[in-house]
């Protein structure tokens, strides 16, 4: 196998999980950050079994147990008086169906162990990437401090302000998604007063949903409230903001919901953007990974799972006879990953609108139908999703389904 010198830009989970990944496969990687300290936003994230089978090849098993909670199941219940709708077993049921658990953890718990695995010397903080030039058999990078450095490929994991997709395929604006996003994280002492079980609860309602799950081994409750929005008008992406905005969006939701939020002592705000899927994500040496070139709504808790499968994906496809062929396997990595990003991206969005349908006809049908458990948010019609094991994408392409927030 062909030994290449690969870097990547951005240090978030995609890109720190690749890095280990294509180290595995016996690379040399550099992965350069912007940030002179890399860090994770303060939220939740979900670990499906199709993330931590791949995290599990790493030898992060360990790890994630330590800190990672295991639901019992996905409730999904109606906003105003908290009748179940549909209560998917999770934990052991998942573990025993799919090889790999489920883990609900701390987005910052998530990449801290992903940087702590690097070995010394991979990882280049304070190294903003502001452009690149593939000559052909290398590409050359260049940093706002002026620095260069001379790779065989590159891997754009920047994010969905990625300049290295700005530079591959021009500017572009992310979408809008008519949706606003207040997180927080509470800590267990403010609500155990409500005895909230151990689940990820999603309750929907009229243009909103919320959802609640359990971090760092029950230490904080971590929440999210999504609210219609026609317009963003601030400036930054995610801020600060009052948690009274909140209480006063769910004001006439559950008592559960308000207890929550009662307890909140810090909340931020963030639009939630996204991008169509896209039809290719290379040219020449370069490529993209996760919010670079798939962003989407977090609808169905597969953000981060999608960048750790490209990841996966990608070190597999660079690491036979042939990964001297750079485009060729960047071709593969392509042919494997955009059909299913693509999907989840398109079942992202979909999901929105059944959350947020108003009381009516519809909203008694989709209610009708999921307590028949004969809707995509079933267990079993997520094994396509969840049973996916990025390490070896040959595996036969997804059938219909969907997947829960």
């Amino acid at each position: 196998m062909a030994r290449l010198r690969i870097g990547i830009a951005g240090a978030g989970i995609g890109g720190t999980f690749a890095a280990l990944s294509l180290l595995k496969t016996g690379h040399d990687v550099r992965l350069y950050e912007q940030a002179g300290q890399v860090r994770e936003v303060g939220a939740g994230i979900q670990i499906s079994p199709n993330a931590s089978l791949a995290l599990h090849e790493l030898g992060l098993a360990d790890a994630l147990a330590g800190l990672g909670v295991r639901p019992e199941a996905w409730h999904q219940r109606r906003w105003d008086d908290g009748r179940t709708l549909l209560r998917t077993p999770l934990a052991r049921v998942m573990e025993a169906e799919f090889g790999a658990p489920h883990y609900q953890m701390h987005r910052a718990d998530v990449l801290e162990t992903l940087i702590g695995a690097l070995p010394d010397g991979i990882l280049h903080p304070a190294h903003k990437l502001t452009g690149f030039d593939d000559s052909g058999d290398r590409v050359t990078l260049r940093f706002a401090s002026g620095e260069t450095a001379e790779v065989d490929l590159l891997i754009g994991a920047d994010g969905i302000h990625s300049t290295v997709r700005e530079q591959l395929f021009g500017p572009s604006d992310p979408h809008f998604t008519g949706c606003v996003c207040y997180r927080g994280l509470i800590p267990f002492d403010r609500i155990a007063h409500l005895d909230i079980p151990v689940e990820a609860q999603v309750w929907m309602g009229p243009g909103k949903h919320f959802v609640h799950y359990y971090v760092r081994n029950r230490e904080l409750l971590n929440f999210v409230a999504v609210i219609d929005q026609d317009t963003w008008q601030a400036e930054s992406w995610t801020e600060a903001c009052d948690p009274s905005e909140a209480i006063i969006a769910f004001g006439d939701w559950h008592p559960q919901i308000g207890g929550i939020l009662a307890a909140v002592d810090e909340t931020f705000v963030w639009a939630l953007f996204d991008r169509r899927p896209m039809q290719a994500w290379s040219r020449g040496r370069v490529t993209l990974l996760g919010d670079a070139c798939h962003p989407m709504l977090p609808f169905v808790a597969q953000g981060a799972a999608q960048a750790i499968e490209d990841g996966a994906t990608l070190a597999t496809c660079l690491s036979g006879p042939d990964a001297g062929d750079v485009a060729g396997a960047l071709r593969d990595y392509e042919s494997l990953r955009i059909p299913r990003t693509s999907k989840v991206q398109s079942l992202a969005a979909g999901n929105k609108q059944r959350f947020h349908m108003p009381d009516g006809p519809d909203q008694a049908a989709r209610d009708a139908e999921m307590a028949r458990n004969v809707t995509d948010w079933s267990l079993k019609s997520v094994a396509w999703l969840y049973g996916h094991n990025a390490w070896q994408p040959e595996a036969p392409a997804p059938a219909a389904g969907a997947a829960h927030t």
